[in-house]
């Protein structure tokens, strides 16, 4: 299959490209920085500097994983316009290729989120979970309404809501270890919040997946089936370094020092990939343990 991937040089991308291309697939790759993904991505990957560049192309697939980190900084009202324009401006644009090509694409999988559901509490969140509005909700709902747009051109659209990405090398957990090494980790606010979460190779192999099952369109929770509390989280991470946590990061500190991004951290969704599961898709690592003893080799 030929296929055209944003953010392909991102956490997940990086091991998305090398996956796909051992299993046969031709990678087309848009890069802002061309000759840094060159020496990221594997040899062979065709990568250009702008989706429209690509249209003297025939792509059969798009995965859409473009967008700035929603963690990379405070809410302020310009970030939050950077976050929208960097997941909206380049969704648009894979839009209109497919409008320009003679043959669209069959399927696009695009990124979405957790935070579409917003704060869900206690209760068990699936894909026909009603949201809580807030911005972090908006923010999913406009992105998944743009990629519909390719539905137009006789697309398949399948929306990722992906929790927390786990695996070595990046990510929140590269973020969490140095304090969790020193033992100065713990629990964020109460700690009752849920963190959906997903091995890295998980959501790679759910992507494949769903480009693959033509029967599969809408949205899906791209998230362990077995997710836990922030409490559980930090005693699970805290056991496999073999360190205490014991210094929770009070809710008033948070809310103060990140202010409404704060409700990332403090916030959350029990979260179920009931969709992926009713259509056959099976997890390599269903629980946090698994996925821990994978990541930091005990």
């Amino acid at each position: 299959m030929r296929i055209l991937i944003t953010g392909g040089s991102g956490f997940v991308g990086q091991l998305l490209c090398r996956y796909l291309q051992e299993r046969g697939h031709a990678l087309s790759v848009v890069s802002r920085s061309p000759d840094k993904a060159r020496r990221q991505l594997p040899s062979g990957c065709d990568i250009r500097q702008r989706v429209l560049d690509f249209t003297d192309t025939s792509p059969e697939a798009i995965v859409n994983l473009a967008g700035e980190s929603i963690a990379g900084r405070r809410w302020s009202e310009a970030q939050k316009q950077r976050l929208r324009e960097s997941r909206l401006t380049i969704t648009q644009d894979l839009v209109t290729l497919c409008s320009k090509l003679p043959t669209p694409p069959e399927v696009m999988v695009s990124g979405s989120a957790m935070g579409y559901y917003g704060d869900q509490g206690r209760r068990q969140v699936d894909e026909d979970t009603e949201p809580h509005d807030e911005f972090a909700h908006r923010l999913c709902a406009e992105w998944e309404a743009a990629a519909r747009g390719a539905e137009r051109y006789g697309v398949r659209v399948a929306l990722l809501r992906t929790g927390l990405v786990l695996d070595a090398g990046g990510g929140a957990l590269q973020k969490m270890l140095p304090a969790f090494r020193l033992g100065l980790g713990g629990r964020m606010g109460k700690g009752q919040q849920f963190m959906p979460w997903i091995h890295r190779l998980d959501l790679v192999r759910s992507i494949e997946f769903l480009l693959r099952e033509a029967a599969l369109e809408g949205p899906f929770n791209g998230s362990a089936p077995h997710p836990v509390t922030n409490a559980e989280f930090t005693r699970t991470l805290a056991r496999h370094l073999q360190r205490p946590a014991l210094i929770p990061a009070p809710a008033p500190l948070l809310r103060v020092a990140l202010g409404e991004m704060s409700r990332l951290l403090l916030t959350g969704a029990d979260m179920r990939p009931r969709r992926l599961e009713e259509a056959g898709f099976t997890f390599v690592y269903p629980t946090l343990d698994e996925a821990l003893s994978a990541i930091l080799g005990r």
